[in-house]
Formats: C-alpha cells, sequence, structure tokens
C-alpha cells in the first residue's frame, strides 16, 4: 500500500511511501439552510395580531406629532422661521429718526383756483369787529369751577374749554388753525407757528410749545403745540384773559387753592404741592400732615 489514510470529521492526512510526502487537508462542514418556515392554519391566527401592533404604532407615533405640532412651541417655531424667511427676503429701511424733524413741508396750492394762502398771507386782519353775539361769548368771565391748577402753582384753562368757547360763539367749522412754517425739533421741545383763521379771516398768530421726554413721544408733542398755540391766539379773542391777571390769579388762589405735603407711596419721598381745595392727591402721592411729621 503506497499511501496511507488518515480521515477525521474535519481533517484528513494522506502520507505516500513513495514519494516520502504527507498532505493535510482541512474539511469545515458549512451549516445548513433552513428552510423558511411554512405557516399552518393554526399560525395564521398570529398575522392580525402583528399588523395591529404597527397600526397602533402608527397610530401612536401620529397622535404624539399632531400633539407636538399644536403646542406653543412647535406655533413660536414655525412663526420664527417665517419671520426670519420674510426677513431676509423683505428688503430693510432704515427708521426715520423723528428728531431731525417731521416732514412738513410748505404746501404750493393751485394757482388756477381763488385761495388763501394761510402759511404767509394776513388776510382779513382787523378788517372789522366780530357781531355782539359773538363777541359776549367770547369776553364772557370765566366760571371758578372751570379753572385748573397745577402742582407747581400755575392756574390755567384746559385746552378742550378753549374749543368749546369757539365752538359757542361761531359754530364748529366756521374757525380753525393754519400752520405756518415747518415744525422745529429741539433736543427737549417741539415748536411750531400757528395762525387762528375764524369766517376767512386771520385773527391772530402765536408759537406754540411742547417738551418731550423721548423721540417716540415726538407725535403727541407736536400735537400739544398745536393746542398750546391755539390758547395763545385766544389771548387776542379776549377768552380767559383773567388768568393773565396778576390780582385775578391771587384771588382765585386765595380762595379756591390749597398747599399740601404729599409722599411717594414707593421713595416715600415728600414734597409740596398746589391742588384745588376740594380735590385730593392723586397716585402714587398720598397727603400726608406736614414735613417731617
Amino acid at each position: 500500500m503506497a499511501t496511507l489514510t488518515f480521515q477525521k470529521a474535519s481533517w484528513c492526512l494522506q502520507i505516500s511511501r513513495t514519494s516520502r510526502t504527507f498532505g493535510v487537508s482541512f474539511t469545515t462542514a458549512l451549516p445548513r439552510r433552513s428552510k423558511p418556515k411554512q405557516l399552518l392554519p393554526e399560525d395564521t391566527r398570529h398575522r392580525p395580531a402583528q399588523r395591529h401592533t404597527l397600526n397602533s404604532r402608527s397610530s401612536r407615533h401620529g397622535q404624539a406629532r399632531s400633539a407636538f405640532t399644536s403646542t406653543k412651541v412647535y406655533r413660536a417655531q414655525q412663526s420664527q422661521e417665517a419671520a426670519k424667511l420674510q426677513d431676509e427676503t423683505t428688503p430693510i429701511i432704515p427708521a426715520r429718526d423723528l428728531s431731525t424733524g417731521l416732514n412738513d413741508e410748505r404746501i404750493i396750492l393751485d394757482e388756477g383756483e381763488r385761495q388763501v394762502d394761510w402759511q404767509r398771507s394776513f388776510h382779513g386782519l382787523s378788517k372789522e369787529p366780530f357781531p355782539k353775539e359773538a363777541a359776549d361769548i367770547l369776553l364772557a368771565p370765566i366760571h371758578a369751577n372751570d379753572i385748573e391748577v397745577k402742582p407747581e402753582g400755575i392756574v390755567y384753562l384746559p385746552e378742550i374749554k378753549y374749543r368749546r368757547i369757539l365752538n359757542r360763539a361761531f359754530g364748529p367749522g366756521a374757525w380753525g388753525l393754519a400752520p405756518r412754517g415747518k415744525t422745529i425739533v429741539t433736543e427737549k421741545a417741539v415748536t411750531r407757528e400757528y395762525a387762528l383763521v375764524v369766517l376767512g379771516r386771520l385773527v391772530s398768530l402765536a408759537r406754540g410749545e411742547q417738551d418731550y421726554f423721548s423721540a417716540e413721544g415726538i407725535p403727541t408733542a407736536a400735537e400739544g403745540c398745536k393746542s398750546n398755540a391755539l390758547m395763545r391766539c385766544c389771548k387776542d379773542l379776549g377768552i380767559a384773559s383773567e388768568l393773565w391777571d396778576p390780582r385775578y390769579i391771587r384771588k382765585f388762589m386765595a380762595e379756591h387753592v390749597k398747599e399740601a405735603w404729599v409722599e411717594h407711596v414707593v421713595n416715600k419721598k415728600r414734597k409740596k404741592i398746589f391742588m384745588r381745595k376740594e380735590d385730593e392727591a392723586r397716585y402714587p402721592f398720598k397727603e400726608v400732615k406736614g414735613f417731617g411729621s
């Protein structure tokens, strides 16, 4: 026997006597592939349960997504993304600084029509007196109950009451204020000149002024400037002329005004103010007996 063979399950050894050689080979058994399990009729009962599990998972996922999309966080994220997209597509327009002045250029009138340019004209000034009925209303004494006093002791008539007197004397629509020149805006105040026109006639000129504290308050200050000009124009018509009479002011202060110490409810600072005798201190102040009490 020329060749000896030794074989096991995982290797095989062959020895040749003639050539004096030997060889070793290893054999590895490959795993057998299992056939797919075929569902028996009794196993088909598991299919609906598996389909129900998948449906329940997708249903829970949809419910969770809808619950998240309804939250404030999701809506805030969507609005931020929309605003960001709009900012990227919208051109940036720089905000106008109102402290440099208002855009109230001079109005150019149509030369083809007969009209008065109240920005420059003095048409009808001192042409003739007003009727006696209107003059009696304008020169009527001011009732003491209509007069107010500021905390610093200045008496005044509210601007709405000037308008009521003009409406009683001439009727609504028969008078008005015409601006003359531009609105001047300084670091702390707004000022502009106005003309009081009554029945198509220039009656008076006055420059109004109003303080402001921030640039956002300039439009409101411009309206207060107009009301201040109206009160000054009404002096020429004799309305509330008592308020410029020193003797009348001293008498009014003695009869209707009191001095009182008030305390700030937050910082507890005290100061003396003027108010009408029937009035009380307004929040954030409260009236106290006196300084140091």
